[in-house]
């Protein structure tokens, strides 16, 4: 079992660190009052040609728009993780996200599907997650379910009824009028 996977986001250096150490460069930041934008592409990635996240702090969780390769595609629209958010440097410039190990599988209309119980449970079990932590993952994914089953499994119809208005590069309807 690995200990909770830590990222960083430096928006000044235009970069996103992930678990593993590796730097990746950044193609867009943009910081609004609920949260951080990202999106980079993923050159070398055998499963994903571009990543577009969210980071929402006040919800504990980052929504993530995979974008795959052809031929990889999974039946997924999005892919929420239990994070805790934090900002450091002397303007909070720098975001790092702490996983919790679970997650949810939104298929838009469809279904809201909770993934990688098992992962969860053993870091518990384990002592990787505090109890404070585990308490605060399971928190957030049933409040996250609750939201979304009212909502149709319309993640940005969730957020928009919390008073988040998400914009994304794939999903045109949700862009800001320019």
């Amino acid at each position: 079992m690995h200990p909770p996977k830590v990222e960083t986001f430096d928006v000044h250096a235009c970069t996103n660190t992930d678990p593993k150490g590796f730097v990746r460069p950044v193609d867009e930041y943009r910081t609004e009052e609920f949260g951080l934008y990202l999106d980079r592409a993923m050159r070398d990635h055998p499963r994903f040609a571009r990543v577009e996240s969210w980071l929402l702090p006040a919800l504990g969780i980052r929504v993530t728009d995979w974008w795959f390769r052809p031929g990889q595609e999974r039946d997924q629209d999005f892919y929420l993780d239990m994070v805790d958010i934090d900002r450091t440097g002397p303007d909070g410039s720098v975001w790092r996200t702490v996983d919790h190990y679970l997650d949810i599988v939104v298929r838009t209309g469809r279904t809201s599907t909770v993934v990688d119980l098992d992962e969860f449970v053993t870091a518990v079990a384990s002592g990787l997650l505090s109890r404070a932590e585990a308490e605060r993952a399971l928190a957030n994914s049933y409040r996250v379910l609750t939201g979304l089953g009212e909502h149709r499994h319309d993640v940005n119809a969730w957020l928009t009824s919390l008073g988040i208005q998400l914009t994304w590069r794939r999903h045109p309807a949700s862009r800001k009028p320019t």
